[in-house]
Order: structure tokens, then sequence, then C-alpha cells
């Protein structure tokens, strides 16, 4: 499985491609005007506390106030370190109005929600992740191999004794990521002193600061890219602007130099997504409806709630029994479904409606399909069995916009509901409004102002409604075109 990773920088806008086998997985956005806040460590401003949702409004500066929930806070003891409490605290036990506090934005703005916080700080690194109040040792799950674990904890304990020396208890906890399978000792202590230096610079900022600012941001999405996205199998990384191509490369030769090779200048005539067709992929992740090769489709849904996805058969017939058919398309749609969940960033609940099947071992083999083509996800996700309803339970974790919400704004037009009135609806209702504006005034005059659609439906379609109001009414009805008005806009004026 060879895999590519597609970098375009503008001035303002950095747009990322984790290709797999020529076929776009992921996309990633970052603009300079609507940057992720995911990691970014604040001083802040406790603007308003609420103990009946034992939680705070902290004003971090950006646009709206951000969230922090009781179960995130941590207490802070007299050596620096986060303290356990044995029994759950009221949040006013932790905060009061005005108090300044440092805080980590755990999940970006979403949709009208603020950030959400926590004040249990992390710092990560090609390798590790550091935890400077914490003394916890830990090592992801993703890391499979017993062997390889058990080395790397050693190999890390080793480290952080060599780096305190005759100190008695380490500074802070590290967790050991996924990306650290296979690395050596000197790597693991580069990343821990490059840590330790970090949260130096942090702790002067806060000493130093009285006010809400930026402790902390994390790298630019090119950067992360490379710490957090980069593998063995990952074949090439792309860059297409000069000044990116040599942060990245000085990143690499720093942390990383055995994928020295792999960074490459793109100085092609054509855009760089052009290579694989990426815009194209976009625009199609941007509706709702996602065709299969075999006929059938899938209808996704977005809502505030959670995420819903119906397979359907479309025009696939199949050459064998019903079952067969139904199978084929299921097992073709849980594919496509876990590269839809990653390319359009889909979080929360999700309800995937699969097309009925009654052989139990059918139900089996597209939970496992599933569940197979979710592992190359890098969110964490959970399914659950088919349900009695035949409805597929999941959820997927969600720490930034989708890709619909960066993208699109709710239509004017509609409002955000996908739909508008039909013309023969706004007939209708500019009827009810006649009849109330007459029974209140005593002009003998009505000026109808429409859209160009509506006017045509009134003085064709409902013309003979309109000449039985004018006599129940006793007034005369004149209609005028308002080229900017929406098919749902209308007045009804006296004249």
């Amino acid at each position: 499985m060879s895999e590519e990773i597609l970098i375009n920088v503008t001035p303002r806008e950095t747009r990322l491609a984790l290709i797999e086998n020529g076929l776009l997985q992921e996309i990633f956005l970052e603009r300079r005007s609507r940057s992720g806040f995911v990691g970014d460590i604040y001083l802040g401003k406790v603007v308003r506390v609420m103990p009946g949702m034992e939680a705070a409004f902290v004003d971090i500066g950006l646009e709206r106030a951000a969230f922090l929930h009781n179960a995130d806070i941590a207490p802070i003891g007299a050596d620096g370190l986060e303290v356990r409490e044995e029994h759950p605290v009221a949040i006013q036990a932790h905060l009061h109005e005005g108090q300044m506090i440092v805080v980590q934005v755990a999940k970006d703005p979403i949709g009208t929600k603020g950030a959400r916080l926590t004040t249990h700080l992390t710092l990560p690194s090609r390798h590790l992740v550091y935890l400077p109040r914490n003394r916890h040792i830990g090592i992801s799950q993703r890391l499979e191999s017993e062997e390889e674990r058990e080395r790397l904890q050693q190999v890390l304990h080793a480290c952080i004794a060599e780096e305190h020396g005759d100190e008695s208890e380490p500074r802070g906890g590290f967790i050991i990521r996924t990306a650290a399978e296979g690395a050596t000792e000197s790597e693991l202590r580069e990343d821990i002193r490059f840590l330790y230096k970090l949260w130096a610079a942090v702790e002067r900022r806060i000493g130093r600061s009285k006010e809400v600012r930026v402790l902390y941001r994390d790298l630019p999405l090119y950067l992360r890219a490379v710490r957090d996205l980069i593998a063995p199998n990952i074949e090439k990384i792309r860059i297409d602007t000069q000044e990116a191509f040599d942060e990245i490369r000085e990143f690499i030769n720093d942390f990383m130099p055995e994928y020295r090779d792999r960074v490459e200048l793109y100085r092609g005539e054509r855009p760089i997504f052009d290579l694989y067709g990426i815009d194209d992929e976009i625009e199609k992740a941007l509706g709702r409806q996602v065709r299969l090769k075999s006929g059938g489709d899938l209808i996704i849904d977005q809502t505030e709630a959670m995420t819903t996805i119906d397979v359907n058969t479309g025009g696939y017939l199949g050459s064998r029994n019903h079952a067969e058919t139904v199978l084929k398309t299921n097992l073709e749609a849980a594919t496509a479904i876990a590269r839809q969940l990653r390319i359009r960033n889909l979080g929360g609940i999700i309800i995937l409606d699969f097309i009925d099947m009654e052989d139990p071992e059918h139900q089996r083999q597209v939970l496992r399909t599933l569940t197979k083509a979710l592992e190359k996800d890098h969110a964490r996700t959970m399914v659950t069995a088919i349900s009695e309803l035949g409805l597929v339970e999941m959820t997927r974790k969600r720490t930034r916009e989708s890709l619909g919400q960066v993208l699109c704004s709710p239509c004017p037009v509609c409002e955000g509901r996908g739909r508008i009135k039909t013309a023969e609806t706004i007939c209708y209702e500019i009827f009810r409004e006649i009849v109330r504006v007459a029974r209140v005034y005593e002009n003998d005059e009505l000026l109808v102002m429409a859209s160009q659609t509506v006017v045509d439906r009134l003085l064709d379609e409902e013309s003979s409604t309109l000449a039985d109001l004018e006599v129940i009414t006793g007034k005369t009805i004149r209609f005028e075109v308002e080229p900017m008005y929406t098919q749902e806009q209308y007045d009804v004026v006296l004249y």
C-alpha cells in the first residue's frame, strides 16, 4: 500500500491531502483567518462560573468564550503537579470569576459552540507527548506488539533517568506515540530534551504574563502533518512552495533524517492538487450523494446531533440472487463509508443504515469490512453490532469542524434547511396576507411585490383565485416583480 502527502501552500490557506493508492483519503485545511486552535495553550480569564452545569466560560481571546467543564480541571499542588481528588469537588472550589488560568484547547470552536478547554496540558513531539503536570508514563494503544511496547517503555525510563541524574523525581510524564515504533534511544532522548526546553519557555511566559494571551501555539499544518503522519508507508511528500519546503526539510533533518529523501519540491506547471483530481473529490465530498461503482449509492446527511448514512442499491441489479446483490452493495458501501468519514471529517454519533440482510454471516462480513477499513483512520472510532432495526451505530472522535463546515456557510435563501417553499405555497401565503391587510385598511388597491416565479404563477395558474379574492375584498390587486427577492420573499403594500 503506497501513500503520498501533497501540500498546497498559499498566502492565506494551507491544504494537505493524504493519498493512498491514487485515491484521496483525508484532506486537511488551515486558513490564516480561521486557523485550528487544538493544542494551543492560553492564559485565560474566567468570565462566568455556572454551578448548575459544573462548568465555566473562559476568555482566551477568541471570538466566543471557551467552555471548561469541571471534569477537565486538575488542581495543581505545591510541587506544580496535578493533584488527584478522592471525591468530586464543586466547580466553585476550583474557579471564580476574574481568575487567570492556564488552559489548553481540546476541541476547536464548532458551529455556534466555543472551543472546549482542559487544564490537563500536553506538548507533542515526534515520538512522545509530554505531560508537564503529571508523572504518568503511558503508551499508545495502537502499538500492538507487546515486545515493542515493553522495549519502548524500558528505553524511555532509561532516558528519563539519564536526563534527571540525581534528581529524586522526574519533571512531568510522557506518553509514547504510535509513531515511536522502532525509535532508538537517541531519538527518544532528543525528544525529551526538546520537550523540556519547550515547557521551560512556556513557564517563562506564564510568569511574565498578567493578561489573556497565547502561551504556546502548535506548529503550522504542514509541519504537524510531517510530525504526525509520516511513516514508513509514506513514499513521498510533495510541497509546492519553496519556503514551506525549506521548513519541512529542516524539521525532518532535525527529527527524522531517515525520511530526508522522501521530501520533494513540486515544480510542475499544473497545480499540485490536479495530479490526483483532489479539487473534484472535495467538490463531491460537499454533496449528499456518493455513487458506488456497483451502481448503488450513499446518502449522507449531517445534522446538529448526528450524521446519518443511508445505503441504496440504486441501479445495481446483480447477477445472482437478491441476498448476494445486497451483500455486494453493503460490502462496497462499508469501504466507501470509512473513506467518506475521513475525507469529510465527520465526527460524533454516526448512524449507518445498510440494506437489510437476513443472513447473520452476511451481517458479520459487512461489520468486519467496515471495522477493517476504519483501522486506517487516525481518529478514534467505535462501532456497535447491527441493531434489531438493522442500523449500525458508531462514533468518531471530533476535534475540529467537518469539511462542509469549514468550506460552506448556511444558504441565505433556505437558511440551512436544504429546501425552499414552492411557488404554490408562497401564492397561498400571499392570499392570506391580502385578506389580513384588506380587513385593516380602507384603501382601494393593493400591490403585491414578489419574485418572477411567484408573480408568473399568480397571473397564470392562480388567476381565477385572484379574481375571486378581488370580489371578496372589494379591492384591486396589482403585481410587481422584484428581481432581488428570493422565491420565499414577498410584500403586500398599500397602493
